[in-house]
């Protein structure tokens, strides 16, 4: 049986998109749902010694409310490219794998231009794909031609790749009509996602872990190990 997921591209994103990934035969980005302001579209969080901090992309979004999520624009009045590497080499510096990394974040925020969030957004998780080692072929909702949207757009896409059954994150519970799935013969499953612990720099003790950052704070921390972290909780 063939399962596909899909989702928003998200700025430097956790482990469970990545986990979401690599739990589906093809993974599908929603290039063509509408920009939602203040959630993990353009920012997510990293590790600063006993807490998280937000890395936030600026956005043009002034009289653009209902944009599309592949028209939203970089705000260039601010130097946020250098903001951010300036914050990982400030909080990831003595991490044990940083060296390892840094030249393609860098090469990432001073030696690139971003003016789109969704190809920023795409080239980060590539990457990230690449160093977990997950292959799963990557299709643009744009480029499959859907006009639907909530369920009946999965249900679209599931028809257009000719996939039997979709991998949804636990929100989806929240607003996916399960009935249609039914009657449309797509098996519907849900994600169950369990956050692996790991060595992270600024957590002496177990209970000094703090769960659901940027997966380059895994990187970051277990190095060429990261692949096999989360490839265990892929296996559950």
């Amino acid at each position: 049986m063939m399962i596909f997921s899909a989702h928003q591209p998200q700025y430097l994103p956790w482990l469970g998109y990545f986990d979401k990934i690599a739990k589906s035969d093809c993974f599908v980005f929603l290039d063509r749902v509408q920009y939602k302001h203040r959630e993990y579209q353009n920012r997510n969080m990293i590790r600063a010694r006993d807490r998280s901090i937000w890395l936030t992309v600026p956005v043009l979004s002034k009289g653009l409310r209902h944009q599309l999520i592949s028209e939203v624009r970089i705000d260039r009045s601010v130097d946020w490219q250098g903001r951010h590497w300036k914050s990982l080499k400030a909080w990831y510096a003595r991490a044990p794998h940083f060296k390892e990394y840094a030249p393609f974040f860098e090469d990432t925020f001073t030696g690139r231009r971003w003016d789109t969030l969704m190809d920023i957004n795409v080239y980060l998780i590539r990457y990230f794909l690449e160093q977990f080692e997950i292959t799963t072929p990557l299709y643009f909702e744009s480029e499959l031609g859907t006009g639907q949207t909530g369920t009946e757009r999965i249900l679209e896409i599931a028809k257009k790749l000719n996939v039997q059954a979709y991998l949804s994150g636990a929100g989806g519970k929240d607003y996916l009509e399960e009935q249609r799935f039914i009657q449309e013969g797509v098996e519907l499953r849900y994600q169950n996602f369990v956050h692996p612990a790991y060595e992270q720099q600024c957590a002496p003790g177990k209970n000094d872990f703090i769960p659901n950052m940027s997966a380059l704070d895994l990187l970051f921390n277990e190095g060429r190990r990261s692949k096999d972290i989360l490839a265990r909780e892929v296996k559950k």
